[in-house]
């Protein structure tokens, strides 16, 4: 199974959905904290479910993989450092239960969406480790 992962920083449109189209993705599921910034562009949620329509990728937002405010903030404003943020997203997720409220089969040939332009200190990353952690043969490509 492919999971994909992607950020929209430092893409341009073109780039974003030719690499979703390129790789066969049918699903895009944004797990942004805040997906109705207006710096976000092509990505904000008030136009993306529409471009993504015209590739034919569906759209879904699962609040449930965002962080909190307070662990992004404390991220951002550099109260804790990366190795802190990723134990305690991973906590977040335990916490929120969410293997009991997930279908495996909902990641087929899915991209997880933030942000991020690279994957290496992203959540879009540990959210899909996590995923992969805990169900067989998940193959994560990020984009």
């Amino acid at each position: 199974m492919n999971l994909f992962t992607i950020g929209y920083t430092q893409k341009s449109a073109e780039e974003f959905f030719t690499s979703l189209t390129q790789n066969g993705v049918k699903k895009l599921i944004d797990i942004r904290l805040n997906n109705q910034s207006q710096l976000a562009g092509f990505a904000n949620a008030k136009h993306l479910p529409y471009l993504l329509k015209i590739h034919n990728i569906a759209y879904e937002y699962k609040t449930e993989f965002a962080p909190t405010k307070e662990l992004l903030n404390g991220y951002q404003n550099k109260v804790i450092d990366w190795q802190e943020y990723e134990k305690q997203y991973n906590q977040i997720l335990a916490n929120r239960d969410i293997l009991k409220k997930i279908s495996i089969l909902e990641f087929e040939n899915a991209v997880l969406l933030c942000s991020e332009p690279t994957a290496k200190q992203c959540h879009r990353r540990l959210a899909a480790e996590y995923i992969a952690k805990h169900f067989d043969n998940v193959n994560i490509k990020h984009l």
